[in-house]
């Protein structure tokens, strides 16, 4: 493929990044997953990753000063984590931009969350490479703009198995159970499905993740939101 059509490729996906490349060939190189050959973005990912950590924490971290660190950490977290990295990345379509080898694509890795997640940070680096850091943390904060802006610190400073566990113990009620229902994928892309038990209430919720602390921590939120409907807070079971 020329530079030329290169760029038509990827104008769309630069339009949706709000960046556009002179050096087309690194945001392939981005987009391209290793079991299409090589070069490809494993070692993108590495530098990707700082920049993401490094922007999020910045912008959390101007938007909340009165929040401690243990709370700025706990809201990057949520902000970096696999899935959201993935949910931000089926937004710009980037599934439709990578290179994968034949086994993938029959296997559906241009929708594998890991896959996605991986990719959109080797682009931040790619972004960073083509110009500088200051480039490739404009196109982190363009992206997390409303995700950052939408956040209510009172209810997302701490994660949400912590919230859990203390909205059931402020109604006097027995703490939730989580048990894995399926794990697979190989060792550095395993995809976890576990339920919360909220016993006491016959709600059981599930969650999806890369780990089994995020499948925890969707099962959790989701669970919140069947306790708040159940039980708004202030009201304890009778």
């Amino acid at each position: 493929m020329t530079v030329s059509q290169t760029e038509v490729k990827f104008g769309r996906l630069s339009a949706a990044l709000g960046y556009r490349f002179t050096r087309p060939e690194l945001l392939r190189q981005a987009l391209t997953h290793r079991s299409f050959g090589s070069p490809n973005n494993e070692r993108f990912e590495f530098i990707g990753d700082s920049i993401l950590n490094y922007t999020v924490a910045r912008m959390l971290f101007d938007r909340f000063p009165r929040l401690s660190e243990g709370e700025l950490s706990r809201l990057r977290a949520n902000l970096v984590n696999q899935s959201s990295l993935a949910e931000i990345a089926q937004g710009l379509g980037l599934g439709d931009y990578l290179y994968l080898g034949e086994g993938e694509l029959k296997s559906g890795g241009f929708n594998r969350p890991s896959i996605l997640a991986d990719a959109l940070e080797a682009t931040f680096a790619a972004v960073s490479f083509d110009t500088d850091f200051a480039a490739a943390e404009n196109v982190v904060r363009r992206l997390y703009e409303q995700r950052v802006s939408a956040i209510d610190p009172t209810k997302h400073a701490k994660d949400a198995k912590t919230r859990l566990q203390e909205a059931l113990q402020a109604r006097k009620l027995a703490l939730p159970k989580y048990r894995i229902l399926s794990q697979s994928g190989e060792a550095h892309e395993q995809w976890f499905k576990v339920e919360c038990d909220l016993g006491e209430l016959a709600v059981i919720v599930t969650g999806e993740g890369g780990s089994r602390r995020a499948a925890e921590q969707q099962s959790a939120e989701a669970a919140l939101e069947h306790l708040e409907q159940k039980l708004p807070s202030g009201k304890k079971r009778a």
